[in-house]
């Protein structure tokens, strides 16, 4: 993960190159008209799209070709090369498309192709009239975004507890709290893209109570919002930690925007931080106010930061990594008081600060679903299908708990990218798609210039494999986590191409262990 990609290289692709310059299967980087190109050849098709990830400025050119699409090294976008649609997130947009010639042994990009159009939705028995969101974080907003590319033309309603419209949270722990992001980067669309495309976007409106029966919802400011068919969408909620002083005016919490903005303006101020966990939540948050000259001590019961999900090495690594940036740890201890000058901790130690921030996880919000007797456990149960045990109320995001077939269990991810795209195949299934959630988990964390990227889920995992070099210069490797001797997650630093290939791996896993199910079903 290094600087967007956005500035001219390569050749003019306009003025030609010869044809047995692009191999089957290669991607030419170029330019054409003023604008990035990506050329590609497979077998005797070529196509040209925008060379620029739409997300977050990746150069498509470093990614991987998977059949008829390009997937973005680093965050693992994926885009049509025949259309230039985003077909999975965390990118929304999709990239440009030229028309390519061939003539006398070479390759010309030509004019922009238009946009695909897209067709509404044919009216069909079962399409739901009316499709109500609760939750306006990830998995909400991607489902609101993917019912109008899907054509569905009628009602949406995107219920949000939060005073702001949807972000870009991942955002909020990292640039925008370090000082490299602007504000105008946090929110995923403006309010005229709300009204635009007929969503109706309501701010400030918490659910109180759901009546899955009734097909209705109770607001807290009394109004009632009727659906045919319901997404539960309401994400998670910070852990506060029970110590005398944790309600004081400069203790906070990361989760929304209006948090993230607070914490810009006290660390203009701080002088001396306090983060409690070391969790990546706090881990990014001590990355950040570093980068703003704030003295930083982190406070955690682990003996090594990360160790339960990354292994020791890659924990010390990150502890040392922080440490060199000026980070001082207190492991192995917890805080027990707070006051107005600083944290008691239960080592005996007091450590001064004039902001704490907490950062010790967090827990789905499930209130809604409980009450209205949806099937609950540790989250809401959903199949395949992400329908929960009521037929036409789905769940996405943080709240569900889906069979995942890469290790056969049921399986609760608290990540970003993987509620967007619950949020996406939740709308197709509302809409009748029958499509089953079979997307690799995927999350990725900065910490000053330090990337690592995750993929897979190995919640436990009996064995670690370090393939490569993790030290204070230039590091470069994957780490492997196994349980039984099978394979279920990597983390890579500086290898995005590995981390694309082990994606592509675990999605043929999937694919393989359906066709034998198919078979034995035979």
């Amino acid at each position: 993960m290094n600087e967007p990609a956005n500035k001219l290289s390569g050749p003019d692709l306009a003025g030609g190159v010869g044809l047995s310059e692009i191999t089957d299967g290669a991607m030419l980087q170029g330019h054409a008209h003023g604008e990035p190109v990506l050329l590609v050849r497979r077998a005797d098709e070529l196509f040209a799209i925008g060379a620029v990830c739409t997300h977050y400025g990746a150069p498509l050119a470093d990614g991987l070709l998977v059949d008829d699409t390009v997937r973005c090294p680093w965050h693992h976008a994926c885009f049509s090369l025949r259309t230039g649609a985003a077909l999975r997130a965390p990118a929304l947009d999709a990239v440009a498309c030229w028309r390519v010639e061939q003539r006398d042994g070479s390759v010309y990009v030509r004019e922009k192709l238009m946009p695909v159009e897209l067709k509404p939705l044919p009216a069909m028995a079962g399409t739901p009239q009316s499709i109500v969101i609760v939750g306006g974080g990830a998995a909400g907003h991607a489902a609101a975004e993917t019912l109008r590319l899907e054509g569905y033309t009628g009602s949406i309603t995107l219920l949000s507890a939060d005073q702001s419209g949807p972000c870009d949270r991942p955002n909020l722990s990292k640039g925008f709290l370090a000082g490299t992001a602007s504000a105008e980067s946090n929110p995923l669309r403006p309010p005229t893209f709300y009204q635009a495309h007929r969503i109706d976007l309501k701010l400030d409106a918490p659910v109180a109570t759901l009546d899955a029966r009734g097909r209705h919802l109770q607001l807290a400011n009394r109004g009632r919002v009727s659906f045919d068919a319901l997404l539960l969408a309401t994400g998670a909620e910070p852990v506060r930690l029970d110590v005398p002083g944790a309600n004081l005016p400069h203790v906070h919490y990361l989760r929304t925007l209006a948090d993230s903005r607070t914490l810009v303006a006290r660390a203009l101020t701080a002088k001396r931080a306090v983060v409690i966990g070391a969790s990546f939540i706090g881990l990014e948050v001590a990355a950040s106010l570093r980068a703003r000259n704030v003295e930083v001590h982190v406070v955690a019961p682990d003996t090594v930061p990360m160790e339960k999900i990354l292994g020791p090495d890659v924990g010390n690594f990150i502890r040392g990594l922080h440490e060199r940036h000026g980070v001082t740890f207190h492991l192995g201890t917890t805080a027990v008081s707070i006051d107005p000058q600083g944290v008691q901790l239960k080592s005996g130690e007091n450590l001064p600060a004039d902001l704490v921030v907490i950062g010790i996880g967090v827990r789905p919000m499930i209130a809604l679903a409980e009450q209205a007797g949806l099937l609950i456990d540790r989250g809401i149960i959903v199949n395949s299908y992400l329908e929960t045990s009521v037929p036409g109320i789905f769940a996405a995001g943080d709240i569900a708990r889906w069979p995942d077939r890469l290790t056969g269990e049921r399986i609760r991810v608290e990540h970003w990218v993987v509620a967007e795209r619950q949020g996406q195949t939740a709308a197709r299934n509302i809409l009748g798609r029958r499509e089953r959630f079979d997307a690799v988990p995927f999350f990725w964390t900065e910490q000053y210039d330090f990337g690592l990227a995750y993929v897979g889920h190995a919640e436990h995992w009996d064995e670690v494999e370090l393939d490569g070099q993790l030290d204070a210069g230039t590091s470069a490797c994957t780490a492997t986590y196994r349980r039984g001797g099978t394979k279920l997650a990597v983390a890579i630093v500086h290898r995005d191409l590995e981390g694309l290939r082990a994606e592509v791996e675990f999605e043929r896993t999937i694919a393989a262990t359906d066709w034998r199910h198919a078979g034995t079903a035979k």
